[in-house]
């Protein structure tokens, strides 16, 4: 792996409750709210990903979703620090599965790639027609942008993408890349064991969740969900449901279940529901089917709606 002698870039700190800035880097001065919701989910959806492979893959799909662009590929360095490798690719480099479409390995000190491995710093190239030693993969494209992976000091591997149009990275573009190659960088490190993620009730999401639940009363829509959550929220899916079965000891769909049923219960016992039916105390909870809370109902409680409802 190629050493740089790059002044250590600013980097990503990752807390037990979440994914945060350092209050005394460059980020901070310019990060705005939309950076780090999109950092944020860059970070939730690496969560509890420890194999090399997926965690490639899912930056890319990530780059290619979040940051809207054409194609997104990246090199890793292979052990004798002669080539760089492709290892993940979407957009025009792959078919719609986790397979690179007709890799290609590049030289260490040639192309955009390898010059970005031999000076540890970014390639931002608005005309690749300027660009004498612009290397032609899959398709000519007309602008391109290349950004190290640095873990500890060893460029391990370069983030890079290509556009069809010049002068399309801009400014902003750059600062995520090279906020997301760090993100990669954390993530690197902590799967070869030199760093972990801890979640426990102090999390600011679950926190979030909880209110959503309890005063604001969420679980009373039938149409919430997982994904919708965590959209709300401003994470992954992934993250989300490994906070709720981390901190509930349930998946999602139970988790938000107990809370209609302890609704439901109140109002069987209210004497200002008497007059309405199980269903429509049922549909007032959240449930959407009747099928659905007799089930969950019983599954919590032991008994029926019905029988609890005599009891009451």
């Amino acid at each position: 792996m190629s050493k740089t002698k790059q002044n250590k870039v600013g980097h990503l700190d990752i807390l037990d409750r979440d994914f945060v800035f350092s209050q005394d880097h460059w980020m901070t001065q310019y990060a705005t709210r939309e950076t780090i919701t999109v950092l944020n989910y860059f970070a939730t959806s690496l969560f509890k990903k420890n194999n090399l492979d997926d965690i490639l893959w899912d930056i890319v799909e990530n780059c290619i979703s979040q940051l809207k662009l054409e194609d997104c590929v990246i090199y890793m360095i292979d052990k004798n620090n002669e080539f760089l490798i492709q290892k993940a690719a979407y957009g025009y480099k792959n078919n719609g599965q986790k397979k690179v479409v007709s890799p290609i390995k590049i030289h260490v000190g040639t192309g955009m790639v390898g010059r970005v491995v031999k000076t540890g710093r970014y390639l931002c190239i608005a005309d690749v027609t300027q660009y004498p030693n612009y290397i032609v993969d899959d398709g000519y494209r007309m602008s391109e942008l290349s950004v190290p992976i640095i873990v500890n000091d060893t460029v391990v591997g370069v983030l890079d993408s290509e556009h069809s149009k010049k002068n399309f990275f801009n400014k902003n573009h750059i600062f995520l890349f090279r906020l997301v190659a760090q993100l990669l960088s954390k993530k690197l490190e902590q799967i070869y064991g030199k760093g972990s993620f801890v979640i426990n009730k102090e999390n600011e999401y679950f926190k979030e969740l909880d209110f959503l639940m309890k005063e604001a009363k969420m679980y009373r829509d039938p149409n919430i969900g997982l994904d919708s959550m965590a959209k709300k929220l401003k994470i992954s899916g992934n993250y989300l449901s490994q906070l709720v079965n981390k901190l509930s000891g349930y998946n999602f769909a139970d988790y938000v279940n107990r809370f209609r049923i302890e609704d439901a219960k109140r109002k069987l016992k209210n004497p200002n529901f008497v007059h309405y039916t199980i269903i429509s105390i049922a549909l007032e909870s959240g449930f959407n089917s009747k099928s659905t809370f007799y089930s969950a109902f019983k599954k919590l409680t032991g008994i029926s709606p019905k029988e609890y409802r005599v009891s009451a």
